[in-house]
């Protein structure tokens, strides 16, 4: 799993499962960007699920053959709320 930020974390973090990505120029939709290049830049992008709820970066990943989970779907896997 990598979550890509629009600039480095202002403070380290370290995972052993999670990597952690960021655009490299911090800029409005530089992460948007940066998750589409990781996509285009994967030999298996049918492979990959990117979790957000934005319009166009959806449209963007798909075109690449990335499937799409929603944000808010995510969130009540990982954290169910009381559900």
């Amino acid at each position: 799993m990598t979550v890509v930020f629009e600039r480095p974390p202002s403070t380290t973090i370290t995972s052993s499962v999670i990597e952690i990505a960021h655009a490299p120029r911090a800029a409005a939709n530089s992460a948007d960007d940066e998750i589409v290049r990781l996509v285009q830049a994967d030999a298996k992008p049918h492979e990959i699920r990117v979790v957000t709820s934005d319009n166009a970066l959806t449209n963007r990943v798909r075109s690449l053959g990335a499937s799409v989970f929603s944000a808010v779907s995510f969130r009540d896997l990982i954290d169910p709320r009381g559900q």
